[in-house]
């Protein structure tokens, strides 16, 4: 079988290892009462299980090991052997969590930890300066966190880890990269297979063991990929744009306003579109729009010009700035009115 065919296969198999375990976590979530119930921080309105990431966990596993073991350019062993134990941890640390909530210290010292084990053996192996690790680090706890946070209606999660899978993709066949390529490919195979029970209406939610573990993937797939080709970092954050945007615009907003920003709240861009009679299916659809018609494009552009990257990533922040002040400030103003219920 040609690296073609062996590719297709393992991304098949990803999306049948997530399809079968997130049918599987239905009914194990009723039997162990994970269900999340309706509630003022919540965007749904029947109790529904959660944990349906695991599918997306062992999928991306088998995929990304695959790929980066047995392709040219996925690294050493060693590196590969880090990132399975990291992202199993974040991932297990998530699955804990969604049997029984844990406080945030055990959580974030896991995802450190984790963060850090990689990092570490990729400094190590690539002889790179260990100056680069705690930013590394940084931004892969920011990433686990900053996918949780945006894990709140039905499929938006799923929809944008696809459309990065995927965008991430085609960005390593365009540099030369199959390892990076296939390991991309199969964690959006493996997403699908999650999004068939998440789309509007959710028969499951992805839980804290998927939203953590796809923030990981997508922050050691873009690092991974970095190192080799470093122009490929301005697509890599076009890609990003949507997610980035609303939780680092939402995050700035309320450190500046002095709320307790780590704590839950219902303040994202989608959160206040749905607050004002968005469904679900359309504010993914939405967020996916965007990624569209203005994230795959720029990042295409970028790829092929990377000496304008830097140029196109400002401008397209930029925009989405904009996007969600309006956007927000509209929302707020219809929520104000009296038509679509009350302020928190």
């Amino acid at each position: 079988m040609g690296a073609p065919g062996a590719a297709t296969v393992l991304c098949c198999a990803a999306f049948v290892v997530s399809v079968l375990l997130a049918w599987a976590a239905i009914a194990y979530a009723h039997r162990r009462g994970m269900l999340d119930q309706p509630g003022f921080r919540r965007s749904h309105k029947v109790p529904t299980p959660r944990g349906g990431g695991i599918g997306l966990v062992a999928g991306t596993l088998l995929a990304v090991a695959g790929g980066l073991g047995a392709w040219p350019g996925g690294g050493s062993p060693w590196v590969v052997a880090a990132w399975c134990v990291a992202a199993a941890a974040v991932a297990v640390i998530g699955w804990v969590d969604d049997h029984r909530a844990l406080s945030v210290l055990p959580r974030l010292l896991t995802q450190l930890l984790a963060a850090a084990l990689f990092a570490g053996v990729v400094i190590h192996v690539w002889h790179m300066a260990w100056a680069w690790l705690p930013l590394w680090v940084l931004l892969a706890a920011w990433s686990i966190n900053l996918h949780n946070f945006m894990d709140g209606i039905d499929a938006i999660l799923a929809l944008q880890i696809l459309f990065v899978g995927v965008g991430l993709g085609l960005l390593a066949v365009a540099v030369s990269q199959p390892a990076m390529a296939v390991a991309a490919f199969g964690f959006a195979a493996a997403t699908c297979g999650f999004l068939l029970f998440n789309w509007p209406p959710a028969r499951i939610f992805m839980g804290d063991v998927g939203s953590g573990f796809a923030g990981f993937v997508v922050c050691s797939l873009i690092l991974l990929l970095c190192i080799r080709v470093r122009l490929a970092l301005w697509p890599a954050l076009l890609l990003c744009s949507a997610f980035v945007a609303d939780a680092g615009f939402t995050l700035a907003w309320r450190m500046v306003r002095g709320r307790r920003w780590y704590t839950a709240h219902r303040e994202h861009l989608y959160q206040w579109l749905v607050r004002c009679g968005w469904t679900h299916a359309q504010t993914g659809t939405l967020y996916m729009l965007w990624n569209l018609l203005l994230a795959a494009p720029l990042a295409l552009w970028a790829t092929y010009r990377p000496e304008i990257g830097p140029w196109l990533v400002v401008g397209l922040y930029a925009v989405a700035a904009m996007t969600w002040w309006r956007a927000r400030d509209a929302c707020l103003a219809k929520v104000r009115s009296g038509r679509n219920g009350h302020v928190a």
